[in-house]
C-alpha cells in the first residue's frame, strides 16, 4: 500500500473551502484513496462528510493511503495539495 504522511497546510484545516478542494481532487484523481488522522481510522477521502469529519486541523498530520493502480502518483499531487495548502490540485509533481 503506497502512503503519505503530510501536515495540512490550510491554516483553517481540513474545513469548509479546504476539504471542498481536497475532496474534489481526490475525487479526480481516478484513484481510491483513504486519508486518515495519524493516530485514527481512515476514510474515504472522496467524501465530504468523512472529510469533514475527521476534524483535522491546519498543521496537523495526516496519512494519505491507496493501493490502487497509479497510487504513488495521484498520492504525490494529493500531498502537495494538502502540505501546501494549494487552491487546486497541482497538473504534475
Amino acid at each position: 500500500m503506497a502512503e503519505r504522511r503530510v501536515n495540512i497546510g490550510w491554516a483553517e484545516g481540513l474545513h469548509a473551502r479546504p476539504a471542498s478542494i481536497f475532496v474534489r481532487a481526490a475525487t479526480a484523481s481516478g484513484v481510491p484513496v483513504t486519508i486518515a488522522r495519524s493516530d485514527g481510522k481512515p476514510v474515504n477521502a472522496a467524501s465530504m462528510l468523512a472529510v469533514l469529519g475527521l476534524g483535522a486541523q491546519g498543521g496537523e498530520e495526516v496519512v494519505l493511503a491507496s493501493d490502487a493502480e497509479g497510487a504513488e502518483a495521484a498520492l504525490d499531487r494529493l500531498a502537495k495539495l494538502v502540505s501546501e495548502g494549494l487552491e487546486e490540485l497541482p497538473e504534475t509533481v
